[in-house]
């Protein structure tokens, strides 16, 4: 399947269109039908036998005239302002964000990102960001330049405004996830910045044009912007908002998450503080803990190749791991789970002792390869 076909694109398009179906269950009703498309043509006794099909949305896909005429409309718009649209079972599509169980089925991008770039970054924080909170943030990013990190953020005022502009400085590729369509710019302040990131970068949205940066598309924003990344670094956040939803986010996605640390009683400080405090971050000070932390401060000597073959010591719980990541490659903990039907707690066992015997090592984005 591609979408530079217009009758497939159409079909992906449509099937975001249907009323209470959401990225899970698309997800569900295309493994089961095959396609999209094939979703729309099925005869209608065979979408009754899908598990799960109820009456209300089976009634959306077969009276589809508005949502097919909606989508031939984004269609027109996709292909004349040159948009990329990407389906969530093509290859193009971010390797990290479809990792995450709720990732949108399909993306639009535009510029020259690269997405699936081998290290990524997302750096977030208040609207109202301090000069010290710029100042570290510039700092942070320029630190990491010679890591060719791609950096991600959210196009807002204040920390993500200057993260974009830090990346575009230092050289570095820099993607805006927005919260509404690639028809608009929000805040209309930074449409100078946002086509300078097309140039040297990109932009990325799940919404189609005409949809308003409404107050709910936000925290959906959010969870792509923690979704794309390695490691979410917050640099200042107040008790409540938008930066620590990213970073809780990021957590329930096994990334890692830094925090910058400020001073007592600082508003602007006091999510970061409070996140450092509760162990849901790590405290940074510089780009090089950062570097540290994700092991890219320099290159592991590679070990003498291993006959796995030899060590016939495994626990069945370690057999079963390494046997699973000999067939699939590398694999995050979830889907090794999946797979060998463990309990979690198990396979992280296992695991953290294939680990101590040199056997695999942890990627970046909680990704498990064998040495």
């Amino acid at each position: 399947m591609t979408l530079t076909d217009d009758r497939t694109l159409h079909f992906c398009i449509a099937l975001t269109l249907l009323p209470g179906v959401g990225d899970i269950n698309a997800r569900k009703l295309v493994a089961v039908t095959g396609s999209a498309e094939a979703l729309f043509t099925e005869k209608r006794s065979a979408l009754l036998r899908i598990p799960g099909m109820n009456r209300s949305i089976l009634s959306n896909i077969t009276n589809n005239r508005e949502i097919l005429e909606r989508a031939s409309k984004e269609v027109e718009f996709i292909r004349r302002f040159r948009i990329t649209p990407l389906f969530y079972t093509e290859t193009g599509y971010p390797e990290r964000l479809k990792q995450c169980i709720d990732s949108p089925v399909l993306l639009f991008t535009l510029g020259n990102a690269d997405l699936n770039k081998p290290r990524i970054v997302s750096v977030v924080g208040t609207r109202r960001a301090t000069e010290y909170g710029k100042e570290i943030c510039q700092r942070l990013i320029s630190g990491m330049a010679e890591l060719g990190v791609l950096v991600v953020s959210g196009l807002a005022y204040g920390i993500d405004t200057c993260a974009h502009k830090s990346a575009l400085d230092t050289g570095l590729q820099t993607a805006g996830v927005l919260a509404h369509g690639l028809d608009r710019i929000y805040p209309p302040l930074n449409k100078q910045l946002a086509l300078r990131m097309t140039e040297q970068g990109g932009l990325v949205t799940e919404f189609l044009s005409e949809t308003n940066p409404d107050r709910e598309n936000f925290p959906k924003r959010n969870r792509i912007i923690a979704g794309l990344a390695d490691a979410t670094i917050v640099v200042e956040a107040g008790v409540k908002g938008g930066a620590l939803i990213t970073a809780d986010i990021a957590n329930s996605y096994n990334r890692d998450v830094f925090a910058v640390p400020g001073r007592i009683g600082d508003p602007v400080s006091e999510g970061c503080n409070n996140l450092i405090k509760t162990n849901r971050a790590a405290l940074v000070q510089s780009a090089a803990d950062i570097s540290y932390i994700m092991g890219w401060d320099k290159e592991k000597p590679s070990q003498k190749g291993v006959q796995r073959s030899l060590f016939i010591h495994l626990e069945p719980d370690q057999e079963a791991v390494v046997s699973i990541l000999t067939e699939y490659g590398d694999c995050s903990l979830d889907k090794l789970c999946i797979a060998s039907g463990l309990q979690t707690s198990k396979v992280a066992s296992a695991l953290l002792n294939l680990e101590f015997e040199g056997l695999i090592k942890c990627l970046p984005g909680k990704i498990y390869r064998l040495v």
